[in-house]
């Protein structure tokens, strides 16, 4: 971006799309599971914000007093807030689109429509990054989907240890499980491996929500596991972190047995 911006400067040009570099970083930070700190330059959360009535007075009568760059340009978008419980198909395909989000066919569309809906129903506004990891979300879900959570219910109360239960598919067997554990959180991952036992060590276990300034932002939580000499991250989005979180070592076990049966098959 300083090339971009300087090119007076440096006397060269870019052939480098500068508006995928922040869906690239969010894609890095999902696949990591280390977040962007918010004041990080250019991708970071506050990279274009101005808290400051004199710099808000400024961005407002000229914008490049205080910004080089458009946020548009490193793809940020203008409008935060787009879309809620009324919006219609159309308008969150549009929406897709100026996201740059490519569906495969009118089926993924449908069905990335109804999970917004869902959310939309649980969640006033819905912002870009719920889009973003609402569609993730559906097509990690979509590939390879040995492990399915199907349902969970959690009892967590003062001076007493909390307790999960959980449904869950397992290819086309429907499993249940309970147990408890020092959190909600800790039962329901209980739950699931007290069924699976699949041995698997966590490496990693990280919060983050999605968008800010609100209790109804979606959690996003990502599970590192290794077993048998891998390592796989899983990755679960919900406006309820033990639910994520579920979701997230689901999705993390899914990859240790899709790569389970391909060393399986080349055996």
């Amino acid at each position: 971006m300083a090339v971009k911006t300087r090119r007076d400067y440096f006397g060269l040009e870019v052939g480098v799309d500068t508006s995928q570099i922040v869906p690239a970083s969010r894609l890095v930070a999902q696949t990591t599971g280390f977040v962007v700190q918010p004041n990080k330059a250019v991708v970071g959360a506050n990279a274009f914000a101005h808290a400051s009535g004199i710099h808000q007075d400024g961005v407002l009568k000229a914008r490049d007093t205080y910004e080089i760059m458009r946020a548009e340009d490193v793809g940020w978008a203008a409008n935060k807030i787009v879309l809620g419980k009324l919006s219609g198909r159309n308008a969150f395909k549009q929406r897709l689109q100026e996201l740059g989000i490519e569906m495969a066919s009118e089926a993924e569309i449908n069905a990335a429509f109804a999970k917004f809906k869902e959310l939309a129903d649980r969640k006033s506004d819905i912002f870009d990054e719920d889009i973003v990891a609402l569609v993730m979300d559906e097509s990690v879900t979509a590939e390879n989907e040995h492990y399915r959570l199907l349902s969970l219910s959690q009892r967590s109360e003062t001076g007493e240890r909390p307790h999960a239960t959980v449904a869950f598919a397992a290819g086309d067997e429907e499993l249940h499980a309970q147990s408890d554990g020092n959190g909600p959180v800790d039962a329901s991952l209980k739950a699931i491996e007290s069924k699976l036992q699949t041995g698997a060590e966590m490496l990693l276990y990280s919060v983050n929500a999605i968008t800010s300034g609100s209790t109804e932002s979606q959690g996003e939580v990502t599970v590192r596991l290794q077993h048998g000499g891998r390592v796989v991250n899983g990755v679960g989005a919900d406006p309820d972190i033990v639910v994520a979180s579920a979701k997230a070592y689901l999705s993390a076990l899914n990859k240790l047995h899709s790569k389970t049966e391909r060393v399986a098959a080349q055996g």
